[in-house]
């Protein structure tokens, strides 16, 4: 695998991982605010689960080396 590419799936890696983490955190926000009496468990709850999706996501990203992915100029 080029560091290019390598370099493109951390690139995709850590932008998932941003928008993921955000996500849950957001709407861990709304429902403690909301549902949970402004308990923080359902906080850190969403983060957890946006971050795992996250690590899933980019471990099967990374663990995949025969895809064939068309780049944003082929497109």
């Amino acid at each position: 695998m080029s560091e290019n590419e390598l370099g493109k799936k951390w690139d995709r890696c850590v932008a998932d991982a941003a928008v993921k983490l955000g996500t849950g955190l957001g709407l861990g926000i709304v429902f403690s605010v909301l549902f949970f009496k402004r308990h923080t468990w359902p906080i850190s709850l969403g983060s957890g689960v946006g971050l795992g999706m996250a690590y899933a996501n980019c471990q099967n990203d990374l663990r995949s080396h025969y895809v064939v992915r068309k780049s944003e100029k082929e497109a």
